[in-house]
Protein backbone atom coordinates (compact mmCIF):
# COMPACT_ATOMS: atom_id res chain seq x y z
CA UNK A 1 0.00 0.00 0.00
CA UNK A 2 1.34 3.38 -0.92
CA UNK A 3 1.69 6.78 1.42
CA UNK A 4 0.31 10.13 1.13
CA UNK A 5 3.31 11.94 2.45
CA UNK A 6 5.60 12.00 0.13
CA UNK A 7 -0.05 15.50 -24.49
CA UNK A 8 -3.02 15.72 -25.26
CA UNK A 9 -4.85 12.09 -26.78
CA UNK A 10 -5.11 12.54 -29.91
CA UNK A 11 -6.50 9.06 -31.39
CA UNK A 12 -10.01 8.42 -30.72
CA UNK A 13 -8.92 4.63 -31.30
CA UNK A 14 -7.24 5.28 -27.76
CA UNK A 15 -10.08 6.45 -26.06
CA UNK A 16 -12.27 3.78 -27.96
CA UNK A 17 -10.49 1.47 -25.93
CA UNK A 18 -10.46 3.09 -22.91
CA UNK A 19 -14.46 2.41 -23.32
CA UNK A 20 -14.48 -0.67 -23.78
CA UNK A 21 -13.29 -1.08 -19.83
CA UNK A 22 -16.82 0.19 -19.29
CA UNK A 23 -18.56 -3.16 -19.87
CA UNK A 24 -17.85 -6.46 -17.61
CA UNK A 25 -17.77 -8.76 -20.67
CA UNK A 26 -14.58 -6.93 -22.20
CA UNK A 27 -11.30 -8.37 -20.79
CA UNK A 28 -9.80 -5.85 -18.45
CA UNK A 29 -6.50 -3.87 -19.92
CA UNK A 30 -3.31 -5.09 -19.13
CA UNK A 31 -2.86 -3.39 -15.92
CA UNK A 32 0.98 -3.39 -15.67
CA UNK A 33 1.81 -2.28 -18.93
CA UNK A 34 -0.67 1.12 -18.21
CA UNK A 35 1.38 4.29 -17.91
CA UNK A 36 0.14 7.21 -16.08
CA UNK A 37 0.24 10.43 -17.95
CA UNK A 38 -0.18 14.03 -16.53
CA UNK A 39 -1.60 17.50 -18.01
CA UNK A 40 -1.78 20.33 -16.53
CA UNK A 41 -4.78 22.27 -17.41
CA UNK A 42 -4.43 25.04 -15.13
CA UNK A 43 -2.44 26.66 -12.03
CA UNK A 44 -2.27 23.44 -9.71
CA UNK A 45 -4.98 21.76 -11.78
CA UNK A 46 -4.41 18.48 -14.15
CA UNK A 47 -5.65 15.62 -15.35
CA UNK A 48 -4.22 12.30 -15.47
CA UNK A 49 -5.03 9.62 -18.03
CA UNK A 50 -4.13 5.90 -17.71
CA UNK A 51 -6.74 3.05 -17.93
CA UNK A 52 -10.31 3.86 -17.69
CA UNK A 53 -11.95 7.81 -16.81
CA UNK A 54 -9.99 10.46 -16.86
CA UNK A 55 -8.44 11.71 -13.16
CA UNK A 56 -8.93 15.00 -11.96
CA UNK A 57 -6.18 16.57 -9.32
CA UNK A 58 -6.01 19.88 -7.62
CA UNK A 59 -3.61 20.69 -5.63
CA UNK A 60 -4.50 23.33 -2.31
CA UNK A 61 -2.93 25.82 0.03
CA UNK A 62 -2.47 22.62 2.88
CA UNK A 63 -3.64 19.38 0.43
CA UNK A 64 -4.25 17.84 -2.68
CA UNK A 65 -7.49 16.94 -3.92
CA UNK A 66 -8.77 13.96 -6.49
CA UNK A 67 -11.64 13.43 -9.20
CA UNK A 68 -12.26 10.09 -9.71
CA UNK A 69 -9.16 7.20 -9.29
CA UNK A 70 -9.69 4.15 -12.29
CA UNK A 71 -8.20 1.29 -11.18
CA UNK A 72 -7.52 -0.82 -7.90
CA UNK A 73 -4.30 -2.26 -9.35
CA UNK A 74 -3.40 1.35 -11.14
CA UNK A 75 -3.76 2.86 -7.65
CA UNK A 76 -0.10 2.69 -6.86
CA UNK A 77 1.31 4.33 -10.09
CA UNK A 78 -1.62 6.98 -9.94
CA UNK A 79 -0.11 7.81 -6.61
CA UNK A 80 3.36 8.13 -8.04
CA UNK A 81 2.00 10.57 -10.51
CA UNK A 82 0.41 12.87 -8.35
CA UNK A 83 3.93 12.75 -5.92
CA UNK A 84 5.81 14.24 -8.60
CA UNK A 85 3.10 16.66 -8.56
CA UNK A 86 2.81 17.42 -5.28
CA UNK A 87 4.00 16.45 -1.68
CA UNK A 88 0.71 17.47 -0.02
CA UNK A 89 -1.55 14.61 1.69
CA UNK A 90 -4.63 13.84 -0.29
CA UNK A 91 -7.65 14.80 1.79
CA UNK A 92 -10.90 13.85 -0.06
CA UNK A 93 -11.63 12.16 -3.12
CA UNK A 94 -14.66 12.63 -5.62
CA UNK A 95 -16.52 10.06 -7.56
CA UNK A 96 -18.12 11.48 -10.40
CA UNK A 97 -20.43 8.52 -10.96
CA UNK A 98 -20.21 4.83 -9.99
CA UNK A 99 -19.26 2.88 -12.67
CA UNK A 100 -15.29 0.66 -11.77
CA UNK A 101 -13.02 2.70 -14.12
CA UNK A 102 -13.81 6.11 -12.18
CA UNK A 103 -14.11 4.53 -8.49
CA UNK A 104 -12.55 0.62 -8.83
CA UNK A 105 -9.46 2.24 -6.48
CA UNK A 106 -11.69 3.77 -4.01
CA UNK A 107 -11.10 1.42 -1.06
CA UNK A 108 -7.01 1.55 -1.57
CA UNK A 109 -7.29 5.48 -1.51
CA UNK A 110 -9.17 5.33 1.84
CA UNK A 111 -7.29 2.85 3.48
CA UNK A 112 -4.66 5.16 2.77
CA UNK A 113 -6.60 7.77 4.71
CA UNK A 114 -8.57 10.01 2.15
CA UNK A 115 -11.90 10.76 2.26
CA UNK A 116 -14.03 9.53 -0.73
CA UNK A 117 -17.52 11.82 -1.63
CA UNK A 118 -19.71 11.14 -3.82
CA UNK A 119 -23.75 11.69 -4.58
CA UNK A 120 -25.67 9.69 -2.28
CA UNK A 121 -26.59 7.06 -5.19
CA UNK A 122 -23.19 6.52 -5.99
CA UNK A 123 -22.84 5.24 -2.37
CA UNK A 124 -25.82 3.29 -3.12
CA UNK A 125 -24.87 1.61 -6.59
CA UNK A 126 -21.37 0.26 -5.28
CA UNK A 127 -22.74 -0.64 -2.10
CA UNK A 128 -25.66 -3.14 -3.85
CA UNK A 129 -24.79 -5.96 -6.34
CA UNK A 130 -25.59 -5.34 -9.83
CA UNK A 131 -25.45 -7.23 -13.12
CA UNK A 132 -24.48 -6.54 -16.69
CA UNK A 133 -24.44 -9.02 -19.40
CA UNK A 134 -25.20 -11.42 -17.10
CA UNK A 135 -21.97 -11.15 -15.06
CA UNK A 136 -22.97 -10.20 -11.38
CA UNK A 137 -20.79 -7.69 -9.99
CA UNK A 138 -20.44 -8.28 -6.03
CA UNK A 139 -21.23 -4.82 -3.73
CA UNK A 140 -18.39 -2.66 -2.55
CA UNK A 141 -17.23 -3.32 1.05
CA UNK A 142 -17.76 -0.50 3.09
CA UNK A 143 -14.20 1.15 2.71
CA UNK A 144 -15.03 1.56 -0.95
CA UNK A 145 -17.99 3.49 -0.36
CA UNK A 146 -18.10 7.47 -0.07
CA UNK A 147 -18.12 8.42 3.46
CA UNK A 148 -19.39 11.72 2.56
CA UNK A 149 -22.79 12.09 0.44
CA UNK A 150 -24.85 14.65 -0.72
CA UNK A 151 -28.18 15.03 -3.04
CA UNK A 152 -27.66 18.24 -4.35
CA UNK A 153 -24.34 19.95 -3.84
CA UNK A 154 -21.46 20.30 -2.19
CA UNK A 155 -18.11 22.71 -2.11
CA UNK A 156 -14.83 22.35 -0.72
CA UNK A 157 -12.58 25.01 -0.47
CA UNK A 158 -8.46 24.90 -0.45
CA UNK A 159 -7.57 27.99 0.17
CA UNK A 160 -6.16 31.15 -0.89
CA UNK A 161 -9.39 31.92 -2.92
CA UNK A 162 -9.72 28.30 -4.37
CA UNK A 163 -12.60 26.20 -4.49
CA UNK A 164 -14.06 23.12 -5.91
CA UNK A 165 -18.07 22.80 -6.49
CA UNK A 166 -19.64 19.62 -6.42
CA UNK A 167 -23.06 19.87 -8.49
CA UNK A 168 -25.24 16.82 -8.88
CA UNK A 169 -26.79 16.38 -12.28
CA UNK A 170 -29.97 15.28 -14.33
CA UNK A 171 -30.23 11.46 -14.71
CA UNK A 172 -27.49 10.81 -18.11
CA UNK A 173 -25.10 8.52 -17.76
CA UNK A 174 -26.35 7.68 -14.53
CA UNK A 175 -28.60 8.90 -11.98
CA UNK A 176 -25.45 9.73 -10.07
CA UNK A 177 -23.55 11.44 -12.17
CA UNK A 178 -22.06 15.10 -10.96
CA UNK A 179 -19.85 17.72 -12.48
CA UNK A 180 -16.63 19.05 -11.03
CA UNK A 181 -16.38 22.84 -11.44
CA UNK A 182 -13.56 24.83 -10.55
CA UNK A 183 -14.85 28.74 -10.87
CA UNK A 184 -11.55 30.72 -10.01
CA UNK A 185 -9.37 28.47 -12.84
CA UNK A 186 -12.07 28.15 -15.36
CA UNK A 187 -11.68 24.01 -15.26
CA UNK A 188 -14.78 21.72 -15.51
CA UNK A 189 -14.48 17.75 -15.21
CA UNK A 190 -17.54 16.47 -16.81
CA UNK A 191 -17.01 12.76 -15.84
CA UNK A 192 -18.84 10.49 -18.32
CA UNK A 193 -21.81 12.98 -19.12
CA UNK A 194 -18.93 13.96 -21.83
CA UNK A 195 -17.03 11.18 -23.69
CA UNK A 196 -14.85 13.14 -25.83
CA UNK A 197 -14.33 11.41 -29.22
CA UNK A 198 -17.27 8.69 -29.00
CA UNK A 199 -21.03 8.64 -28.36
CA UNK A 200 -21.96 8.21 -25.03
CA UNK A 201 -22.69 5.26 -22.96
CA UNK A 202 -26.22 5.91 -21.50
CA UNK A 203 -26.10 3.26 -18.65
CA UNK A 204 -30.38 2.54 -18.44
CA UNK A 205 -30.16 0.18 -16.13
CA UNK A 206 -28.14 2.73 -13.65
CA UNK A 207 -31.18 5.31 -14.12
CA UNK A 208 -29.48 7.01 -17.01
CA UNK A 209 -31.62 8.24 -19.52
CA UNK A 210 -31.30 10.69 -23.41
CA UNK A 211 -33.49 13.64 -22.00
CA UNK A 212 -31.37 14.11 -18.87
CA UNK A 213 -28.33 13.80 -21.11
CA UNK A 214 -29.12 16.92 -23.30
CA UNK A 215 -30.22 18.96 -20.34
CA UNK A 216 -26.59 18.08 -18.83
CA UNK A 217 -25.10 19.16 -21.74
CA UNK A 218 -26.93 22.58 -22.08
CA UNK A 219 -26.33 23.02 -18.58
CA UNK A 220 -22.63 22.85 -18.82
CA UNK A 221 -22.62 25.17 -21.79
CA UNK A 222 -24.04 27.99 -19.67
CA UNK A 223 -21.49 27.08 -17.46
CA UNK A 224 -18.30 27.04 -19.30
CA UNK A 225 -16.88 30.21 -21.59
CA UNK A 226 -14.47 30.47 -24.70
CA UNK A 227 -11.60 29.67 -22.21
CA UNK A 228 -12.87 27.19 -19.76
CA UNK A 229 -10.46 23.87 -19.82
CA UNK A 230 -13.08 21.00 -19.99
CA UNK A 231 -12.33 17.73 -18.92
CA UNK A 232 -14.22 14.67 -20.11
CA UNK A 233 -14.96 11.37 -18.64
CA UNK A 234 -13.01 10.33 -21.27
CA UNK A 235 -11.04 11.44 -24.36
CA UNK A 236 -8.76 14.69 -24.59
CA UNK A 237 -9.42 18.20 -22.58
CA UNK A 238 -11.03 20.48 -25.00
CA UNK A 239 -13.42 23.61 -25.07
CA UNK A 240 -16.41 25.04 -25.18
CA UNK A 241 -16.71 24.83 -29.20
CA UNK A 242 -16.27 20.97 -29.31
CA UNK A 243 -18.76 20.62 -26.28
CA UNK A 244 -21.43 21.97 -27.95
CA UNK A 245 -20.31 20.41 -31.21
CA UNK A 246 -21.32 17.28 -28.88
CA UNK A 247 -24.43 18.70 -27.33
CA UNK A 248 -25.30 19.40 -31.15
CA UNK A 249 -24.99 15.54 -32.08
CA UNK A 250 -26.72 14.25 -29.66
CA UNK A 251 -29.80 16.43 -29.37
CA UNK A 252 -29.54 15.75 -33.28
CA UNK A 253 -29.74 11.96 -32.58
CA UNK A 254 -32.77 12.39 -29.93
CA UNK A 255 -34.75 14.20 -32.10
CA UNK A 256 -34.48 12.08 -34.59
CA UNK A 257 -35.18 8.93 -32.99
CA UNK A 258 -38.08 10.43 -30.96
CA UNK A 259 -39.80 11.17 -34.62
CA UNK A 260 -39.12 7.85 -35.77
CA UNK A 261 -40.69 6.66 -32.68
CA UNK A 262 -43.61 8.84 -33.19
CA UNK A 263 -44.06 7.87 -36.55
CA UNK A 264 -44.58 4.33 -35.66
CA UNK A 265 -41.13 2.65 -36.19
CA UNK A 266 -40.07 -0.13 -34.43
CA UNK A 267 -36.53 -0.08 -32.71
CA UNK A 268 -35.80 -2.70 -35.75
CA UNK A 269 -36.94 -0.07 -38.32
CA UNK A 270 -35.25 2.63 -36.59
CA UNK A 271 -31.89 0.82 -36.99
CA UNK A 272 -32.18 0.35 -40.44
CA UNK A 273 -33.04 4.48 -40.77
CA UNK A 274 -29.13 5.30 -40.93
CA UNK A 275 -29.98 7.49 -37.85
CA UNK A 276 -26.72 8.36 -37.11
CA UNK A 277 -24.50 8.25 -40.37
CA UNK A 278 -22.74 11.38 -40.28
CA UNK A 279 -20.76 10.58 -36.66
CA UNK A 280 -20.48 6.54 -37.05
CA UNK A 281 -16.91 6.89 -38.36
CA UNK A 282 -15.77 9.32 -35.80
CA UNK A 283 -17.56 8.51 -32.76
CA UNK A 284 -19.40 4.80 -33.51
CA UNK A 285 -16.42 2.16 -33.65
CA UNK A 286 -16.39 1.89 -30.43
CA UNK A 287 -17.87 0.41 -27.05
CA UNK A 288 -20.74 2.41 -27.99
CA UNK A 289 -21.64 1.96 -31.63
CA UNK A 290 -24.24 3.18 -33.84
CA UNK A 291 -26.77 0.66 -33.14
CA UNK A 292 -25.97 1.14 -29.30
CA UNK A 293 -26.79 4.42 -29.14
CA UNK A 294 -29.67 4.38 -31.42
CA UNK A 295 -31.19 1.27 -29.09
CA UNK A 296 -30.51 3.33 -26.20
CA UNK A 297 -32.23 6.45 -26.87
CA UNK A 298 -35.00 4.52 -28.42
CA UNK A 299 -35.52 2.67 -25.31
CA UNK A 300 -34.72 5.68 -22.90
CA UNK A 301 -37.88 7.48 -25.02
CA UNK A 302 -40.54 4.78 -24.43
Amino acid sequence: MFAFNTRTLKSAAVLLILLLTLSPGFAQPDFDAVEIRTEQVADNIYVLFGAGGNIGLAVGEDAAYLIDDQYAPLSEKIMAAINKVTDKPLKFLVNTHWHGDHTGGNANFAKAGTTLIAHENVRKRLGSPSERNGQVREASPEVALPEITFTDQLTLHLGQGQSLHVMHVNNSHTDGDSYVYFPEANVIHMGDNFANGGFPFIDLNSGGEIEGFVKNLNMALFIVDENTKIIPGHGPVTNRETLKAYRDMLETLRDRVRAAQTSGKSLEEALAMGLSKEWDADFGTGFINSEGIITSIYRSLE
